[in-house]
């Protein structure tokens, strides 16, 4: 067996340049002799390292006690490398006794030193399993210290090994960063219970591989039938999920423990005499054929590559991507307009080059998208490249679940410079945020893959982000339409962060621009600062200053709980405005009330709150800094790279609001009506005979607030309150309704609404004015002109956003409850227009929008809701369609061509359904709904020459649909 050290890359284990997956088995422990050797039939020993090698297996891990080194000189013969078990479970008796463990340190050194260097050492397992309760009495914080010095001490004595703890899920609260890899213990025999839980394991895991160190099932009280059964969905499971590795605990029903052979318990795959059990033949099979079976599904795969002058990285892109352990796939890169040689050096390889003029990220991407073949195109930034696996989990993942989009990490390469590699350890880089272990909110664009069939429905990217946002846009408008994103946590690329101060300053200005860009397409999307609130977990290295104080351990009830995890609990307002970029203009303005004491000198009492809120981010950064971990043995090299992590995090949120200053995204920027009211109570009463269901009034009512821009609140089921309209930070509106009902589908709608002012702002405000005429009266006019001035402001702005948000709801409650629609314009124009029933054919009635884009296109909805005759039977889902279309800039024309509509023989309508030359329901409820969403420009209904028939004829019909 060569000598070559193993290492970590990103979620995988490599020995040399190759991927090693573990595959391996327990050993252990064997009755002792009686000189208390262990490991002394060293002949058996041969025999079972023969009979592993032969079925598969390339791992023996020895958990309990360190083995000598005449072990894994015969593991080394055998081609098997071994896991070294350290104990460090059996010295917390030191702790429990309140002494160091200073004792435990040197023994560990003792057996570090004794298997150092060879060739068949996996790595070292500090400990495996301290027990739940006396991790409970201990208490979290003293574990992961007494965990971390042993690392430490062990990196000293062994810098090149890979160290990992195995842990378990009654103490999987314990975050023990500093692990080169995860290692967990899990014994649960149903499926799907195991493969949700290694997808929260790979959670928790971050960026660090994750290997399965004991799995099985006893044959003694299960069946050997059931053990080889559960043992194989065990063992592909684990794979299936991008670990690194699966133990199956164990190799033999010997088995040793507290002074006597254990005989209740059969988990080996072999019995105690070495013959093989039904499971061993399970587990070389699952060997054999994981991570990924020869049979597995693999769809056709269009890779697209989008570059923007990528010279620099784009063939080592495309180098990796002609690497791939994948059969069925294609590889298209989009050169939008470069100037420099980056299609040259495409064209070198075994890719379709499509060179276009330089329009944008977005549209690069959509043009891949149109040229792809495949059933599911991804996407890979041209400054990444991929794993060799990164396909086969892409297609594992969409196998198992039918999302629309599923996206995967992204790493920093380590041999990125230092300064790239501060970059990636600090805040603004593209991550996942997750909604569960296996659903994401968002999936950064550098590593994304879609089924094109729901890519090609939503229209693909939007092309007004050039650069930055497309991936936020495109993630929420697909749950927009209902579907669901998944994440890959083994589909890793490996993507270059900048590798200059000035690059990276200059991409979080981009991202400011990019949510300025977010903000003026979906302004409900963002809080009340005008910041985008996350509801799922951004996935980073490092732990929130003031958010680990929150923390809390599941124990259960007298810690018995089998499943033990950390719980966080959301930030506070005063805590998010610590963390958003435009503290930094709030200390501007303690800094300048500060300055006034060299003028008045009771003004200096703003200095202590000037240190907090100046304090803040350096003290942060400082502490994340230091939770940062390098990949370097020197300790000037780690303490430099943590000092420049640290400047960086203290510089990304100035970056990030200079961009977002620049293109108008202010924590003041007017949201939805800018006309404001007088912000006090206000009450609306309506008598309708149309019987609407309460709650259904109350959701119209929200959804028309929020496709105003304006964040909508619902109140909780302690408040007397139904909504809350969130005009800005400072100021909103509370919504109150009543419905009466009054027999035969009559009811009586009261609707109340009233303002609500920030109380610290309001006190602020007066305070401020107090202190100003105080410093008047001290005959400082300078300091009370401030005071007073700011004060002022903020008053006023603390009404203003309260008057704006009760003008909303007055203005869209009228019309929502009252089913009419505001026309956004001045003219007297009726909401649906039609057409002189005399009018030839060529006649359109439409209203024209002020301007036409070449790109937009005639779009035909034919057949919608064309059973229903009145309003209340029009189906909704269908008029989004429509909306949505129109919503997207195209004209839309609707047809209605089939269903039995209410005409007599003469072919005119019956009744008094609706007077001769007006159009049918649907297209006047159209109309309406089209007109609600300030879109009545953007469709138009044709009338045919036979004026008594109210709909398209089949001539003009096929007129409209050749012409889109």
């Amino acid at each position: 067996m060569p000598n070559i050290r193993p290492c970590v890359e990103g979620k995988f284990i490599f020995v040399g340049s190759q991927k090693f997956f573990i595959k391996g088995v327990t050993y252990g422990a064997f009755r002792p002799n009686e000189a208390g050797v262990e490991f002394h039939d060293r002949g058996k020993i041969h025999r079972d390292f023969a009979m592993m090698a032969a079925n598969g297996i390339n791992t023996v891990r020895i958990p309990h006690t360190t083995p000598p080194v005449h072990v894994l000189d015969v593991a080394a013969e055998h081609d098997l490398r071994v896991m070294v078990g350290l104990c460090a479970e059996q010295y917390v008796g030191y702790l429990l006794d309140g002494k160091e463990a200073t004792g435990a340190f040197s023994d560990i050194r003792s057996k570090v030193r004794s298997v150092k260097g060879h060739p068949a050492l996996l790595c070292y397992a500090i400990g495996n399993e301290i027990p739940a309760a006396i991790a409970r009495w201990l208490g979290r914080e003293r574990i992961e210290r007494y965990l971390g010095g042993l690392y430490g001490a062990l990196k000293d004595d062994d810098p090149e090994a890979l160290v990992t703890y195995v842990n378990y899920p009654s103490t999987e609260y314990l975050q023990l960063p500093f692990l080169d890899f995860c290692c967990f213990n899990v014994y649960l025999e149903k499926r799907e219970e195991l493969e949700a839980y290694l997808a929260r394991l790979q959670n928790i895991a971050v960026d660090r591989p994750l290997v399965m160190s004991e799995l099985g099932l006893d044959s003694r009280r299960n069946g050997l039938a059931k053990q080889a059964e559960t043992v194989d969905w065990q063992v592909r499971a684990t794979f299936a999920a991008g670990c690194a590795g699966a133990v199956v605990f164990s190799w033999t029903d010997e088995w040793y423990r507290g002074g006597g052979d254990v005989d209740d318990w059969e988990f080996g795959v072999t019995d105690r005499q070495r013959r093989p059990k039904p499971a061993l033949s399970a587990v070389r099979k699952a060997f054999a054929e994981c991570p990924f079976p020869s049979e597995e599904y693999q769809p056709l795969v269009s890779v697209v590559v989008c570059s923007y002058n990528g010279a620099r990285t784009i063939g080592e892109c495309l180098y990796h991507l002609g690497k791939l352990n994948y059969s069925n796939y294609e590889v298209i890169v989009v050169d939008d307009g470069s100037t420099d040689n980056t299609s040259e050096i495409a064209r070198s390889f075994d890719v379709r080059v499509i060179r276009t003029e330089n329009r944008g990220l977005s549209a690069a991407r959509n043009t891949g998208r149109e040229q792809a073949r495949g059933e599911i195109v991804a996407y890979i930034d041209d400054d990444a490249y991929p794993d060799p696996d990164w396909l086969n989990y892409y297609a594992e993942a969409f196998r198992r679940a039918p999302h629309a989009l599923i996206g995967g990490p992204n790493f920093a390469p380590a041999s990125d410079p230092p300064l790239a590699q501060c970059v990636a350890r600090s805040p603004g880089g593209p991550t996942h945020v997750l909604l569960t272990d296996t659903l994401a909110e968002h999936v950064p664009g550098c590593n994304m893959a879609f089924r094109k069939s729901f890519l090609e429905e939503i229209g693909g990217f939007d092309p007004v982000f050039r650069a930055a946002g497309d991936d936020v846009d495109i993630c929420w408008r697909i749950q927009e339409k209902g579907w669901t994103i998944g994440f890959a946590p083994a589909a890793v690329v490996w993507h270059h962060r900048r590798a200059s101060l000035l690059a990276y300053w200059r991409q979080q200005r981009g991202y400011g621009k990019a949510e300025a860009l977010l903000h003026q397409k979906w302004p409900n999307r963002f809080n009340a600062t005008n910041h985008l609130p996350w509801t799922g977990r951004i996935y980073q290295a490092g732990v929130d200053l003031l958010k680990g104080s929150r923390s809390v351990i599941y124990h259960g009830v007298w810690g018995e709980a089998p499943f033990q995890n950390l719980q966080c609990g959301g930030a506070a307002l005063w805590e998010h405005l610590l963390e958003i970029p435009e503290l930094y203009l709030l200390n501007g303005a303690l800094a300048l009330l500060a300055a006034l004491g060299f003028v008045w000198r009771p003004m200096l009492a703003f200095l202590p709150l000037l240190c907090i809120g100046s304090g803040y981010p350096l003290l942060r950064a400082a502490l994340k800094a230091r939770q940062a971990r390098f990949a370097t043995s020197r300790r000037s090299r780690e303490r430099w790279l943590r000092a420049t992590t640290g400047v960086l995090h203290v510089l990304q949120p100035l970056a990030r609001l200079s961009g977002r200053l620049q293109h108008g995204l202010t924590p003041w920027k007017p949201r939805g009506w800018t006309r404001a009211v007088l912000p006090y109570r206000r009450q609306r009463a309506l008598w309708t005979e149309t019987w609407i269901d309460p709650h259904q009034r109350l959701y119209k009512l929200e959804q028309a607030i929020g496709e105003e821009g304006l964040t909508v609140w619902r109140g909780n089921a302690y408040e007397s309150w139904d909504l809350e309209v969130i005009g800005g930070l400072l100021g909103s509106a509370r919504v109150l309704m009543a419905v009466e009902d009054h027999g035969s589908g009559s009811q009586y709608v009261r609707l109340a609404t009233w303002p609500r002012f920030s109380k610290v702002a309001l006190i602020l405000s007066l305070g401020g004015i107090l202190v100003a005429g105080a410093a008047a009266l001290k005959g400082q006019l300078a300091v009370a002109g401030v005071l007073a001035a700011g004060s002022v402001l903020l008053l006023g702005r603390t009404v203003l956003e309260a008057g704006r948000s009760l003008a909303t709801v007055l203005r869209i409650a009228h019309r929502t409850l009252a089913h009419k629609t505001e026309e956004p314009s001045t003219s007297a124009e009726s909401a649906v227009k039609v057409a002189d029933p005399s009018a030839s054919r060529a006649g359109v009635a439409r209203w024209q929008p002020a301007s036409r884009a070449s790109s937009k296109l005639r779009v035909v909805v034919t057949g919608l809701i064309a059973q229903h005759h009145r309003l209340g039977g029009v189906t909704w889902d269908y008029l989004q369609y429509a909306v949505g279309l129109a919503r997207l800039g195209h004209d839309v024309y609707y047809i209605e061509d089939s269903g039995e509509w209410p005409y007599n023989a003469d072919g005119g309508p019956t009744g008094d359904d609706w007077a001769a030359g007006d159009c049918t329901p649907n297209v006047r409820y159209l109309a309406e709904i089209m007109a609600r969403f300030g879109l009545k420009d953007r469709w138009a209904y044709r009338f045919p020459i036979r004026s008594t028939w109210y709909g398209l004829s089949d001539a003009a019909r096929e007129e409209v649909v050749a012409s889109a």
